[in-house]
């Protein structure tokens, strides 16, 4: 038995790890592509009368952070006449609206607003809505309230999707502002390269299928507003709404053009509380839309959904099970039948999961380092481990809501004064 349940933890475990690989491959060739069709879309940019857009920026409590946000909205690439910044204050009892005022009386094309009524105090979701009920722009672009995007950004987001139809909705690249400042961060910018040109680029590659991410994206409002906006039930509300925009019959095109740079959790307990809000999150959409499944009108979404079910369920369970399985063995012979064959697999698991992740890092300039291979070495034993017990958690706290039907509660991410502008 105790071979049969090994053996099994290590197909799954090798099927994602080849999936990864696989990925990666796609991701590359994406890479070395994407930029070709952008002097012809630049062509067709100038030709064209472009769309008014709205760029939201939910914001709670963020005055550490927001001008140096707004700053970088002032300084975007498209005509000012055909854009406009939405600062959504949603509940702030600090300076965040005072600040967003400030740019508001300087530049005529950023305007502050306040969450109200059954809007107010509850969370992303809810803020998005309501500032989509309160606008009328042909394009919805969304950044967190910690973003400094590059100065072509938004012109990037749109330009994808005046110049691909079929595109519901187009979406950057984000990297790590402060990438340098702790051994976490630096793990976090490593984790962000692999995200973006293994499952983002890579699955865009194969499958024409890509994530919305929280920030750095572009929806038309048509299809916002035909979806009924965002889920304000979901902590994942970008991968849910991800899954309805499929399920319409459109696709989400990976345009890595447009980039943005966003602060990520320099301590533990921060790192800790916003990614079990994410594994929560992604949780909770597998289960609403699992059982959906064979209700679907485009079955193309499923590969998605059994990805992040095999991500957060499968193969977290495989590692535990593998894990639990050899520590079990080191104090009690379970007659495992395997031997060698065991350490064999693991070492060229590693050496796979290494080069997987130097493919990746070579896209992005400067960073296949000696130092970052030490670092991707390293985050193997602590960083992905910490994932593990990180995924269980979140499944334990999302088991114990759905058992008491309490209702889901937003963690805002605590920021830090980071000082670096908008290209």
């Amino acid at each position: 038995m105790a071979d049969i349940l090994f053996y099994s933890s290590l197909i799954i475990i090798w099927v994602m790890l080849l999936y990864h690989m696989f990925l990666a491959q796609g991701g590359y060739q994406h890479f070395k592509k994407f930029e070709r069709v952008i002097p012809a879309w630049e062509r067709k940019m100038r030709n064209l009368e472009l769309p008014f857009v709205n760029v939201f920026i939910p914001a709670h409590n963020e005055e550490v952070v927001i001008k140096q946000t707004l700053t970088a909205m002032s300084r975007l690439v498209y005509p000012k006449d055909k854009l406009q910044i939405v600062l959504i204050c949603d509940n702030c009892s600090d300076r965040t609206k005072e600040i967003g005022n400030q740019f508001s009386d300087q530049y005529p094309f950023i305007r502050t607003i306040e969450t109200k009524g059954p809007f107010k105090g509850k969370g992303k979701s809810s803020a998005l809505n309501y500032a989509l009920q309160n606008t009328e722009g042909e394009v919805v672009v969304v950044y967190d309230a910690d973003n400094t995007p590059e100065r072509k950004a938004v012109w990037h987001l749109v330009m994808g999707l005046i110049n691909d139809q079929k595109a519901a909705a187009i979406v950057g690249k984000f990297r790590v502002i402060n990438a340098n400042k702790t051994w976490l961060t630096k793990c976090i910018n490593i984790e962000t390269i692999c995200f973006q040109w293994m499952v983002q680029a890579g699955r865009f590659n194969w499958f024409r299928i890509a994530t919305i991410p929280g920030t750095n994206f572009a929806i038309r409002r048509d299809i916002i507003e035909q979806l009924d906006g965002w889920d304000h039930s979901a902590l994942a509300e970008d991968t849910e709404l991800t899954i309805r925009v499929y399920n319409l019959g459109y696709y989400i095109r990976y345009f890595p053009a447009a980039i943005t740079w966003e602060q990520e959790p320099e301590t533990l307990n921060v790192w800790w509380k916003q990614r079990t809000r994410w594994a929560r999150g992604n949780q909770y959409v597998v289960l609403k839309f699992l059982g959906k499944m064979f209700s679907l009108r485009h079955k193309k979404i499923l590969f998605d959904i059994f990805y992040f079910f095999f991500t957060y369920f499968l193969f977290f369970l495989g590692v535990i099970l593998s894990n639990l399985i050899f520590i079990i063995n080191l104090f009690y012979d379970l007659n495992l039948q395997i031997g060698n064959v065991a350490i064999v697999l693991w070492v060229m698991a590693f050496l796979l999961y290494l080069t997987e992740i130097m493919i990746t890092l070579s896209i992005e300039k400067d960073q296949l380092t000696v130092r970052n291979i030490l670092y991707v070495i390293a985050m193997y034993f602590t960083y992905s481990q910490m994932w593990i017990v990180l995924v269980i958690y979140a499944l334990i706290l999302e088991v114990k809501r759905k058992i008491k039907k309490e209702e889901n509660v937003w963690y805002k991410t605590e920021r830090y004064t980071v000082e670096r502008g908008g290209k």
